[in-house]
């Protein structure tokens, strides 16, 4: 008898390539009624309403769905749906499908509630079951929280009072809270303590828009699903990681919030973290939530705390003045609607950090974020080490560029890896070359929000993208010495870069004493 080593793959007849990429179809979300708190804001107009549209469009919500809009506007349930169809016209780039409108429009409801009153609640428990009954929802419910941030706690602790966080009889009951969670690491720990009194952490669900984009979901896929970057994806290849976040924007209207926050709080403890942690962690075991989270979790915990002194070292802070953004004069931050004249507050903000563990000892991770910068642009840099010299010693190479891979998040999402070819020509001369990879002409262009994907897990249970109370604390225990420091030492010099530049020279300086420049984009 002739015998088969079970390791032995040879004798295997291998399935079909093409079988093996189609990929499977994701199932419509769960049953379910979504409970909108600030139904009447700008985010449910512009973000939460397209997003569902987009949902439907895409054979991702089913029958058994409706929505109950809530706020403290009085409106009644035919005002609202008005309201919602003419904020659905500029959904599918403007040209939005009538039926799919039509369904979701149809679906709307709307509650006025006080969020502080008991009573409103009862009337918003009796309207969740007339909505739940008439479109089968299976006593599922998700209840977003687009509020204002002090009203986060007293609304959970009400829902908590009216019964309806309550899960019981096989139905579950998700709470959907939007940034900023707190403002520094007190606050953020009082805010998770109060909440998770009335939920249990797997019904809280801590949304960060930025994870909704594509290419930030795909830097776990380029990382874990390639056998070519892995291997080279730590200190002894890595020179350094930049992370930007540039905005060509300023306040735009909300300089009553923005004075109160200040860029340092508005990005770094969730937008540029979460992009820190992905690119940073360690391979999860699987693509579970919490072994996802375990090991972002980890990344923050490693990250290097800061010194009074590392924060004088390590850290920039900016205000724009005036100045010309594409030619088009901008006045300064002190200037803007409900900014106090003599704001202390930062627009742009840059870090060095380090990440303390085998993987990322040494290498320096550089973040900066602003407003009125010269472009609309986020992105993460890995820049490889410098390769050996030597070999090119007796030829008319003067140097040698270090290799860049560069994940762009926004607007235009996409992977480029930039190396250096021969010139042609007789002499050995070198220069740079991109591969660039653009999910748009890859993939097409969808209709996208952001938040599709992320309201989509979140009716399946899925809180991979959403962060735990444990890595809310965290981040902010980084930014916290920061805080402190600038607090006690306020600015001299605001505003110190003029709208339209790249922020103030100390971030130039701050990458360029140990011999690196930032990357200003294409």
């Amino acid at each position: 008898m002739h015998y088969i080593d079970p390791d032995d793959h040879r004798h295997e007849t291998p399935a079909n390539p093409a079988a093996r990429m189609v990929p499977r179809e994701s199932p419509p979300a769960s049953p379910c009624v979504m409970v909108i708190f600030g139904a009447s804001g700008d985010l449910t107009k512009r973000k939460l309403l397209p997003a569902l549209y987009n949902l439907r469009k895409g054979k991702l919500l089913g029958e058994h769905f409706a929505v109950i809009g809530v706020s403290r506007s009085p409106m009644s349930d035919d005002e609202f749906r008005a309201r919602g169809a003419e904020d659905l016209r500029e959904a599918d780039g403007g040209k939005p499908d009538g039926v799919i409108v039509e369904w979701l429009v149809k679906r709307l409801h709307y509650v006025p509630l006080d969020a502080e009153n008991p009573a409103s609640y009862q009337d918003l428990a009796a309207r969740i079951t007339l909505v739940d009954g008439e479109f089968q929802a299976a006593g599922n419910v998700v209840f977003y929280l687009a509020t204002a941030p002090q009203l986060f706690g007293p609304t959970v602790r009400q829902l908590g009072h009216a019964g309806l966080s309550v899960e019981q009889d096989g139905h579950w009951r998700r709470v959907v809270i939007e940034k900023p969670f707190g403002h520094d690491l007190d606050s953020a720990r009082a805010l998770n303590h109060e909440i998770l009194q009335v939920l249990r952490e797997t019904q809280v669900y801590r949304i960060d828009h930025y994870l909704g984009k594509e290419t930030v979901q795909n830097i776990l896929a380029f990382r874990f699903g390639n056998g070519i970057f892995e291997p080279i994806w730590n200190r002894r290849y890595i020179d350094h990681v930049q992370v930007t976040a540039a905005e060509k924007v300023g306040v735009e209207g909300r300089g009553g919030y923005y004075d109160t926050s200040g860029a340092l709080r508005d990005m770094v403890p969730n937008h540029l973290f979460q992009l820190i942690t992905l690119t940073a962690m360690e391979p999860p075991i699987s693509f579970e939530a919490n072994a996802v989270r375990d090991e972002q979790a980890k990344i923050l915990h490693a990250i290097s705390p800061f010194s009074p002194e590392d924060v004088l070292r390590r850290t920039v802070r900016g205000q724009y003045g005036e100045g010309q953004v594409n030619g088009s004069a901008q006045r300064a931050y002190r200037e803007e609607p409900k900014v106090a004249p003599e704001s202390t507050t930062e627009t742009f903000v840059a870090l060095k950090l380090y990440v303390d563990n085998w993987r990322w000892a040494g290498v320096p991770f550089y973040l900066r974020t602003g407003k009125m910068l010269p472009k609309r642009e986020t992105e993460v840099t890995i820049q490889f080490k410098r390769a050996p010299f030597q070999l090119f010693r007796d030829t008319p190479v003067e140097a040698l560029t270090p290799n860049q891979l560069v994940v762009h998040i926004q607007p235009d999402e996409g992977i480029s890896l930039s190396f250096s070819a021969k010139v042609p020509g007789p002499q050995l001369r070198l220069d740079d070359v991109n591969m660039k990879f653009a999910y748009g002409d890859y993939f097409g262009s969808t209709p996208s929000t952001g938040y599709e994907r992320l309201l989509y897990d979140c009716m399946m249970g899925d809180a991979t993208l959403f962060q735990r109370a444990d890595m809310v604390e965290a981040g902010w225990s980084v930014v916290q010495p920061i805080l402190d420091v600038w607090k006690a030492l306020p600015p001299r010099n605001f505003p110190n870069y003029p709208a339209g530049s790249w922020g103030p020279p100390e971030a130039i300086e701050l990458v360029a004493r140990s011999g690196r420049a930032w990357r200003d984009g294409d």
